[in-house]
């Protein structure tokens, strides 16, 4: 393609407001983010009600200074991307609505980008010669998926947790021994000062599904080995509950996308989502994949956690193939991913 394509993409989906603005799907120009993490600790987790408000606050001004970043104009732009689920419903919204508004008032395409194929998406941005076929894993607060990544824009859901999300158990897990939110970097850094194999937690397998994953057992196991303790008298070693809870996690993310890399005979592996940033999960893939001599690809925390960088780059993908939207587009929480 011989002329260069501009996307401006809008993230909103939990408690990020983000806009940034990608040239042909790897070049990202701008990228900014509020985040609203210090408000939503006050509360111990993401309030929807509250995100939604603070989007409304916050969704035209980080817009402007996507664009002025990027020393872009309307006139520039090819495509606004807008991620339209899944996600919580008024926060999504709050993207949604500006995207359309901006599409109308402009008459710039409007591209509606899945969250999860996003976060699949951000390892293009730093790895520019990866190409798909190859197997991702999705690990954050509301995802655990492991995708095989058959072309852009084609996937096939391999394994997706039963219950809880590997990020829902570590906020749920810090939370319980005091940590607070966000709990997954909060227990990463404790649980370098912990011993590993200090207690024994439960891996989880789920019945006849190779590739699914259940983290709730193993919350559960946290929380009672916490109430023994507490009816025994015994002192509670917190740095040895979060690396004992935090290997039987990695173990299992490991193990299971290892077993999908070696079955469906792919010699590329990426992980993505917020989780990804962990620095125990990235060493523990790092040496997993060397072993096997898989290559593997991880983007920078930033590209991790939710931005509107990897919803650009999948909108790019999108736009080149065809995909448009009309006003009619609305927010789906619940969109499964592969579904238009």
């Amino acid at each position: 393609m011989s002329k260069d394509i501009n996307i401006l993409a809008i993230e909103s989906s939990c408690d990020e407001t983000a806009a940034a603005v990608v040239r042909n799907g790897r070049d990202v120009l701008s990228n900014v983010i509020f985040s609203q993490i210090d408000l939503h600790t006050l509360y111990g987790g993401v309030v929807p009600e509250i995100a939604s408000r603070k989007h409304i606050d916050k969704i035209n001004q980080v817009i402007e200074e996507a664009l002025q970043k990027a020393e872009m104009n309307w006139e520039d732009i090819d495509a606004i991307a807008v991620t339209y689920g899944p996600g919580l419903v008024g926060a999504l919204l709050v993207g949604v609505s500006a995207a359309k508004a901006i599409s109308f008032a402009t008459g710039i395409p409007l591209v509606g980008v899945h969250h999860i194929e996003g976060h699949i998406s951000a390892n293009f941005i730093e790895h520019k010669e990866l190409e798909p076929p190859f197997v991702s894993l999705v690990v954050s607060g509301g995802h655990t998926h492991l995708v095989s990544v058959k072309d852009y824009g084609e996937y096939e859901i391999l394994g997706r947790t039963m219950d809880d999300a590997a990020g829902e158990a570590f906020d749920k897990v810090a939370r319980a021994i005091g940590l607070g939110y966000p709990g997954g970097p909060k227990i990463d850094k404790l649980s370098k000062e912990g011993n590993p194999d200090a207690i024994r937690f439960p891996r989880a397998k789920v019945g006849n599904s190779e590739f699914d994953f259940s983290f709730s057992g193993l919350k559960s196991a946290v929380l009672n080995y916490l109430n023994q303790c507490e009816m025994k008298g015994e002192e509670v070693c917190a740095a040895d509950v979060a690396a004992s809870f935090q290997k039987a996690v990695v173990d299992v993310l490991v193990e299971h996308s290892m077993e999908a890399v070696e079955k469906y005979q792919l010699d590329k592996f990426a992980i993505a989502g917020g989780v990804a940033s962990n620095q125990t999960l990235r060493r523990a893939f790092e040496e997993a994949c060397k072993e096997k001599g898989i290559t593997f690809y991880c983007p920078s925390p930033v590209y991790c956690t939710d931005n509107a960088a990897m919803i650009g780059v999948a909108g790019y993908y999108e736009y080149i193939r065809g995909v448009r939207h009309g006003y009619d587009l609305n927010a789906v929480p619940g969109l499964r991913l592969g579904e238009r």
